[in-house]
């Protein structure tokens, strides 16, 4: 790997100053994907910053979990099942990002003699000593334990001993995945997984598709990821933006998402008005979302399909009238009422436009409210969604969850529609965050704390 060596560096850390990366934000990677003692389908984040990787491959875990798999206690899997889930998900994800079927699909790992021993926290790991091997056609191994502290397991020592192994076709992909589980389980199978990721979708790739090409993937002072990783990893495309499709702006074109995703994304930044979320991420084609703070990602899932079932009329009229109210007010100015109507195939004849300016705004205010409108065009709509259903949030991070243990927290969201609500329940991150899909959605946890969104 050693010619793709500095590329590849320079896409996910930067070229940061004062000698490279810190070793404390490198250390924080170094973790593998290791299953919780008392979650067994749940992965641990030991410290912040991998959770770009590491939420994403819980997203899509719980997905084969939950709806392609036959296991009854999806809770408590077992360590074979572990193991299948997890390569399967890898495979999944790998799969997603390759952009051309004549690229192949890229497995980064140590080089012959080099394996770190695969124990979970990455303060406990061991490495043996030799030279970094090419790129080579025989199948990857894992190794015996060696003898090196992981804590010696530098920046620079860390990318000299990596191996890297191209296959063609999908099944050699799951044979290798899979010989590597412990590898994945290693303390620095996130690292390793994210650069296979990266090398099957091909460096040049994702630059043409991020949106500011100096921006590394993951920040070199505070180790958090770029949006582009996280919608790599969900989508297959590192693009920059969450909205649907592309746009214009000042004569440059902004990639977005270009297609139903089968795992969600949500988040706060959206209800603080920082970014509007796509249809593409908010509607997936499983009911599982990943939330997104400021500085962490967590998932919140649900085992009901019918909360991604198609879109009704009034979800569709919600939808194009909030595309004339960027802001997000809940109203629009009366003289875009009928640029509504006539977007959603509704009677815009200008006297009965100025017959329901004149019902819609009683008070002469020259606004039109989102709740009038739908109540007058789509009333008693049903949505197909049950008024209440289980919910489940994930945060792999062991300092935000109760006395460190990885759980996921359980609770009964309640949908509601567009009048006051009567019931209410604390007004939350969590709750903030999914209220950009439901407005008024309330969440009832059956644990006195609620889940954390950081």
């Amino acid at each position: 790997m050693s010619e793709l060596n500095k590329e590849l560096v320079d896409l996910v850390w930067g070229r940061p100053t004062g000698g490279g990366v810190s070793a404390s934000i490198f250390r924080r990677w170094t973790q593998g994907f290791v299953f919780s003692e008392n979650e067994h389908s749940a992965l641990e984040q030991f410290e912040g910053g991998p959770c770009a990787v590491i939420a994403p491959v819980q997203a899509f875990l719980l997905k084969n979990i939950l709806f392609n798999s036959d296991s009854p206690n999806w809770r408590n899997i077992s360590e074979e099942e572990q193991k299948g889930t997890l390569c399967s998900t890898l495979t999944e994800i790998l799969e997603s990002a390759r952009s051309s079927p004549s690229t192949g699909y890229c497995l980064v790992s140590w080089a012959k003699g080099q394996s770190p021993h695969s124990s979970a926290h990455p303060n406990t790991q061991t490495q043996t000593h030799g030279p970094p091997e090419a790129e080579s056609s025989q199948p990857l191994q894992e190794l015996q334990p060696p003898t090196l502290s992981a804590k010696d397991l530098g920046f620079e020592r860390f990318h000299s001993i990596l191996h890297k192994r191209t296959v063609q076709s999908v099944s050699e992909l799951r044979e290798e995945v899979l010989s590597l589980y412990h590898t994945w389980r290693g303390c620095c199978g996130v690292l390793l997984f994210l650069y296979s990721v990266i090398l099957t979708k091909g460096i040049e790739n994702i630059r043409n598709e991020i949106q500011d090409t100096l921006e590394p993937l993951i920040d070199p002072v505070h180790g958090h990821s770029s949006q582009s990783l996280v919608n790599l990893f969900v989508s297959g495309h590192a693009v920059s933006n969450v909205w649907d499709g592309d746009r214009e702006c000042s004569g440059m074109k902004l990639h977005g998402i270009h297609k139903q995703a089968s795992v969600g994304f949500l988040t706060l930044m959206e209800s603080l008005r920082y970014c509007k979320v796509g249809a593409f991420l908010k509607s997936p084609k499983f009911p599982i979302w990943i939330l997104g703070s400021e500085t962490h990602l967590s998932v919140f899932f649900a085992k009901e399909m019918s909360l991604v079932g198609p879109e009704s009329p009034s979800e569709q009229a919600r939808r194009v009238f909030q595309s004339f109210d960027p802001e997000d007010n809940g109203f629009i100015p009366e003289s875009l009422l009928e640029d509504v109507m006539k977007a959603l195939d509704l009677v815009s004849e200008p006297d009965y436009v100025s017959l329901m300016k004149s019902k819609l705004d009683p008070e002469s205010l020259g606004i039109i409210l989102l709740g009038p409108f739908l109540l007058e065009f789509f009333p008693d709509q049903d949505s197909g969604i049950p008024d209440s259903f289980p919910v489940y949030h994930y945060n792999g991070l062991k300092q935000s969850n109760h006395n460190e243990r990885v759980e996921y927290k359980e609770g009964t969201a309640l949908v509601l529609g567009f009048e006051d609500p009567m019931v209410r329940t604390d007004d939350t991150p969590v709750k903030r965050c999914l209220q950009t899909k439901w407005p008024y959605i309330e969440l009832l946890w059956t644990t006195e704390r609620s889940p954390s969104l950081n």
